[in-house]
Formats: C-alpha cells, structure tokens, sequence
C-alpha cells in the first residue's frame, strides 16, 4: 500500500474542520463524579506468574458506575519501581495471563495491565472484564453499542474506566510517576485518560485509533471504523446524531485537554487509523511538550520494537 493521506508537511499542520462540544469538559466532568460516587474501594491478591524477577497482582477496581475492572499489576520483585506505566489495550484484546507483559517490569517500572470491559477476544490475551450495561441495535463489536447517544455510548464506560485506573496506580505505587500507554485502541485511550487526569508524567500514544471520527469512516475501509459504516449503511439519516455522539469521544477533541507531555508515532502507510486523523490529535494536544515519530513505509504496526526503545528512552529522561 502506498502513501494514500496527505503529504508529510501538510499533515504537520492537519486540523479537522468540525469542532469539538462545547460541552465537552463539562460532560466528561458529571461522568467522572457520578461514577466515583459508585465506587468501592480497590482489592487486590497476589498471583503465582511463574516468573522469579516479577511480582504479579490481580487487581479489580471500580470503574464506571462501580462496575468491577479487572487489571494486572506487575512490579520488580528485588526492587522498588522508579515510575509506574498504565497500558491500555489494543481492540479485542484482553490483559491475558499473569505471565505476560514483561518489558516496562524489565525497565524498573510498575506495570498496570488494564482490561478492556466487554473485550478480550483475540490475539491470545483473553479478558476478564465484563460490560453489563445494554444498548440499542448495533453492529459486530463495540464501536456502534449504544452510539445513539452520548450517555449510553460504550465508550463512556471505558474511557472513564481508564481515567480510574490512573487513580489506581498512584494507590499501588504511591509517589512515583504516572506514564499512560497505548497503541491503537490503547492510543485512543491514552488520549482520553490523559486528558481526564491530572498530573500524568507522560502519554506514550502509538498509531491511535478513536480520532477524527468524520475523517477516519470515509477515508478507510478497514475494521473497526468499517462497523460504523455498516451500522449507517443501515440506518440511513443517522449521520447527524451519531456523529454527535461520536465528537464526545474523539481523540482529535480530547487531546485540546491533555496538559501530560506526550510522544506519538504514526505510520504514513497506515490504512486501519490513517496518518491525518493521527495528526489531528497530535496537533491538537494541549501542550507544546509533545513529540511524534514518523514512520513512512509502515501500516499500523508503526515503529514496532524501534518504536518501543524511543519510549524506553523517553520514559527514562522523565523519571
């Protein structure tokens, strides 16, 4: 696949031309209190992962209204953690076996693993977490479930699961810095959780998906976009309110609210989250600590394991 988005230099200065609600801190604001208000208290118990350098906790914490989410926290057995990294996962995956997930442990870091609710059906990493809320009609997998409106969209529930999963690791790792973490999904809720917390170290946000909504459904062809083409394939007149729905999750509109230093990557042959929905997020971000990497013959794996090294680098210039 060649270079299909717009050129480099042009991408630099990409801004959508839909705004973002003018509600939109607002909204997030109630969501996050009413959910606290639900909320019990974190529990915790340790695992065998058969590993002899790391530590493994099976967390389950309050997410969105109290519901149970289930997360792995790894940790350096022999030492304490200079900084903790809260990952988020990539669509369908789960946070998989105890075992798993070993690189930022390897660093001297904490290591919260978070569930995604109601996923964890591929790549090998099953979930644990179930989403028990309900919704109207929608199309395979999540990205329709309950996108008539704002309140009942399923990515509510997950980003503000994301925001407390931040509150949970300044609760296991107290005092030391907070990294968020993600790649393509994961990215997209990066994004989000930044922008709902406070005092985050550092956002490290891979090729992200969730940006430019109005963008990313009529430039790609490539799942998960293609579900919400196939639910408006479907229901025809819809375009307005769904992406009214949408605008309140939007990558491109959250990261106006993330002050975190930050580093992307994108890659500029990427057909699932194409490069300019990745660049409006980047050029949006809310502060001018912000750095991404380009990498111009790569699809959506981006830089892979080269990527992963910069982050190491990065990181460790914050802790």
């Amino acid at each position: 696949m060649p270079q299909f988005d717009l050129p480099l230099p042009q991408l630099r200065e990409y801004r959508p031309d839909h705004t973002a609600p003018a509600d939109l801190g607002e909204f997030w604001k109630a969501t996050l209190e009413e959910s606290r208000a639900a909320g019990a208290a974190t529990r915790t118990e340790p695992v065998d992962n058969g590993l002899a350098l790391v530590d493994t906790v099976d967390v389950t914490f309050s997410g969105f209204a109290g519901d149970p989410v289930k997360a792995w926290y790894h940790r350096p057995s022999h030492v304490e953690p200079t900084a903790i990294i809260v990952e988020y996962l990539g669509y369908s995956g789960g946070r998989g076996l105890p075992h798993q997930h070993a690189e930022w442990v390897s660093a001297g870091y904490g290591h919260l693993i978070v569930d995604s609710r109601g996923q964890g059906y591929a790549h090998g990493n099953r979930g644990d977490t179930a989403d028990p809320h309900g919704g109207d009609p929608s199309a395979p997998g999540v990205m329709t479930r309950g996108i008539g409106d704002r309140s009942t969209y399923y990515y509510r529930r997950l980003f503000t699961d994301a925001a407390f999963a931040v509150d949970v690791a300044r609760e296991l790792a107290p005092g030391v810095p907070v990294f968020t973490a993600g790649g393509s999904q994961g990215g997209g809720i990066t994004i989000a959780a930044t922008a709902l917390s406070d005092g985050i170290a550092g956002a490290l946000v891979d090729v992200p998906f969730l940006c430019d909504f109005p963008r990313a459904t009529t430039m790609t062809d490539r799942y998960p976009y293609r579900e919400i083409v196939t639910y408006l394939a479907s229901h025809r007149g819809a375009e307005d309110t769904v992406y009214r729905t949408l605008s309140y999750f939007d990558g491109a509109n959250l990261a106006s609210l993330a002050s975190a230093p930050t580093l992307f990557s994108v890659g500029l042959m990427d057909l699932t989250c194409p490069p300019s929905t990745v660049f409006a997020a980047f050029n949006a971000w809310g502060s001018d600590d912000r750095q991404i990497e380009v990498y111009p013959f790569n699809d959506h794996e981006g830089g892979g394991p080269h990527q992963r090294r910069i982050q190491l680098d990065w990181v460790r210039a914050r802790v």
